[in-house]
């Protein structure tokens, strides 16, 4: 069975390819030609399956997504105390490249600006910029789960155009708050800028902090501290859309970080990692399909950090045969995450020539949820003698006035379990 998340994200990626907001970015060579039209989609779970849609697998630069990776070994290198004590935690309320420090103790005032990353760079254990590059690159390439490159070409045009970084590294160098010589902490920054990812990349290295630094594909296998994703998460959510960050909150209430380049990776804590790339950017630097993108997924599916489950117990209760029939127990307060945990289930299919999804030990189910496990009944029946037990009337409930994950989607996306 082909899952409706897949239909889903290509409906939406549809949806949105025509929008011509934006434009590419200007005064780095290598990023003035991206192709305004790219546009790719990826969702990661935590159980390690992967959705995408358009060119989730075509390799883009970082830009400053690499700043949450450079920001987790300063922490892991350094310690906490070490890390305020040269950047602080607090949104700017201005743009990403402002020339400015706090007044009082000489900090940037968060480590997602470019000030802030510069001085996290330099905290990163490594002989040279080379040495703190390659430690930078294998985190990414650890939690994404293939080894990465970085692209000399575009190393060069950020070198080329990095005055204003320059700037900013002798300010934070004149208040104390860099231990290197500026040109070549700019050059270390430049090379973590130019780290070459894909849709599906980020997306992953997403569903591992939304995993709290667990692999996604190995159980109990950790690839980065606790306490750091949940710093990390915590400085996404509040400075990680610059000074669009408190409405981005408000608006999709998923924490996130943007690149220059158009990409956008979201973590939905416990739930999924979501990537959109398109190179066109609003005026505050953040691609502007990868924008709508999120707000459609957010409403869609109920992704708002706030929208909360009451409970934590698992939604997949058991899958057992008895006779010819294979019976799926539900349970719980059941939201997106975990009805994909059942759509996901229902993809590998079964055994029996009947199958009945029972809904009787489900408390909640939200809309999103109910109009997945709906679609997922639906196209069950293609296969099997399927048919659902809700002795509650859970799936007579909500609405069905949004766009949902369902048999509309007319693209060919992809979904692997990793």
């Amino acid at each position: 069975m082909r899952s409706p998340i897949d239909d889903y994200l290509e409906q939406v990626l549809n949806d949105y390819r025509d929008t011509d907001d934006g434009a590419v970015m200007t005064g780095n060579r290598e990023l003035e030609k991206a192709d305004p039209s790219s546009f790719g989609i990826a969702l990661a779970t935590v159980d390690g399956t992967v959705y995408t849609a358009g060119v989730a697998d075509v390799e883009f630069s970082m830009q400053s997504i690499a700043k949450l990776p450079a920001y987790a070994l300063a922490l892991r290198d350094r310690g906490l105390d070490a890390v305020l004590d040269r950047v602080d935690t607090e949104p700017s309320g201005d743009a990403f490249n402002e020339i400015s420090l706090e007044a009082e103790t000489g900090r940037p005032r968060n480590a997602l600006i470019n000030a802030g990353a510069i001085a996290i760079h330099a905290m990163v254990d490594g002989g040279n910029a080379t040495e703190r590059v390659e430690r930078i690159a294998d985190l990414v390439g650890t939690l994404a789960g293939r080894e990465l490159t970085i692209d000399e070409d575009m190393w060069d045009a950020e070198m080329a155009s990095d005055d204003h970084n320059t700037a900013l590294a002798y300010l934070l160098r004149s208040a104390g708050k860099l231990d290197y010589e500026p040109e070549e902490v700019v050059d270390g920054y430049a090379a973590q800028c130019a780290i070459t990812v894909t849709c599906r990349d980020l997306a992953m290295m997403g569903a591992v902090l939304a995993n709290g630094g667990l692999s996604t594909t190995s159980e109990d296998d950790r690839l980065l501290e606790g306490w750091i994703t949940r710093h990390l998460l915590s400085v996404m959510a509040t400075c990680g859309m610059y000074d669009g960050s408190g409405s981005w909150m408000t608006k999709v209430g998923i924490p996130a970080k943007s690149g220059v380049s158009g990409a956008i990776l979201g973590v939905l804590p416990g739930q999924i990692g979501v990537a959109v790339w398109s190179p066109k950017l609003d005026d505050q630097g953040n691609s502007a399909r990868g924008v709508a993108v999120f707000e459609r997924l957010s409403h869609d599916m109920e992704l708002h950090m706030m929208h909360v489950a009451p409970s934590g117990m698992p939604a997949l209760r058991s899958v057992t045969e008895h006779d010819d029939e294979t019976v799926v127990e539900i349970q719980g307060d059941v939201r997106f995450a975990g009805a994909e945990i059942i759509a996901s289930r229902a993809c590998q299919g079964f055994a029996t020539k009947s199958v009945v999804l029972d809904l009787t030990h489900v408390r909640v189910m939200d809309d999103a949820a109910r109009r997945l496990v709906r679609e997922v009944a639906r196209r069950l029946e293609d296969s099997y003698d399927a048919r659902v037990e809700d002795p509650n009337g859970l799936m007579d409930e909500g609405t069905d006035d949004q766009d949902t994950p369902d048999q509309h989607g007319t693209g060919q996306g992809d979904t692997e379990k990793r």
